[in-house]
């Protein structure tokens, strides 16, 4: 019967500390708050009819730049640590 050949052990494994997460840079929370808040008011203004002059140039495109305002504050709350 033949016989198999034996393994050899692989050299140890370094095993490092996992780096610890950097911080958020400063201009991240406030960014991220603006543009959460700025989204919905977006929204609402479009909603209530406010007389500002662009916006009624704009028509229903008002909703998607307010969702995409609100989306981009998503985005940056998913870096948020």
């Amino acid at each position: 019967m033949a016989v198999s050949k034996k393994r050899k052990k692989s050299e140890a494994v370094r095993v490092t500390a996992p780096k610890k997460p950097s911080a958020n840079p400063p201009w991240l929370v406030p960014t991220m708050g603006t543009l959460l808040i700025l989204g919905p008011l977006w929204i609402i203004a479009y909603y209530i009819g406010a007389e500002i002059p662009f916006m009624s140039d704009l028509g229903v495109w008002n909703l998607a730049i307010g969702f995409g305002i609100l989306t981009a504050g998503f985005v940056l709350l998913t870096r948020w640590r």
